[in-house]
């Protein structure tokens, strides 16, 4: 897995935390945070009372873990915070779901898309009841792919526009079991899983 930049880390992290509530039916604690962030592939730098900092090569995540909210943001190394992201996952009561979403820390300076599907978990049944599009992401000689299951894919095509990047919102070219975005440069690639 590649972690080039915020959003190659928020992908993956925010559908860690998905599969972890619909195992267990409740938000990962401090330590089960700090084990899903080190099988991503981020170092451990520090840990103080109620605060965690992750890093990579490339990117930086602070961890802040509080009984019914988690929330990690994910920051390119460089400090630049256009493109930073924020995982959050919190029991909505009223909804009597867990959430899971990924948002643009800076509203103004965003340069991608703010519309990724939050993951929506029922608190009863432990079932998906929202169709996000995330997967990992992988480099090889046509380019870094976010890469989905079977799955994914086939919930996506249901319910969804399979033409619309699920990164940027741009526009996707299917070739056979692969997509690519004019936009963002960015890849979707549909595996077996």
């Amino acid at each position: 897995m590649k972690l080039y930049e915020p959003v190659t880390l928020a992908m993956p992290l925010a559908k860690e935390i998905g599969e972890f509530i619909r195992r267990e039916g409740k938000l990962p604690s401090g330590d089960e945070l700090r084990e899903i962030l080190k099988g991503l592939g981020l170092e451990e730098g520090c840990l103080d009372r109620g605060l965690a900092l992750y890093r990579s090569r490339f990117v930086i995540a602070l961890a802040f873990p509080r009984g019914e909210t988690v929330v990690v943001d994910a920051i390119s190394s460089s400090g630049e915070l256009s493109d930073a992201l924020e995982v959050i996952a919190y029991h909505d009561r009223k909804l009597g779901a867990f959430v899971v979403e990924i948002l643009p820390t800076n509203d103004l300076e965003y340069e991608g898309n703010v519309g990724i599907e939050p993951i929506i978990v029922d608190e009863k049944t432990l079932e998906l009841e929202s169709n996000p599009v995330l997967g990992h992401f992988e480099e090889d000689e046509e380019g870094l792919f976010l890469v989905i299951e079977r799955e994914t894919y086939e919930r996506w095509r249901e319910e969804g526009d399979i033409n619309i990047c699920p990164i940027c919102g741009g526009e996707l070219a299917w070739k056979g079991e692969r997509a690519y975005c004019q936009d963002c440069g960015y890849g979707v690639r549909v595996v077996k899983g």
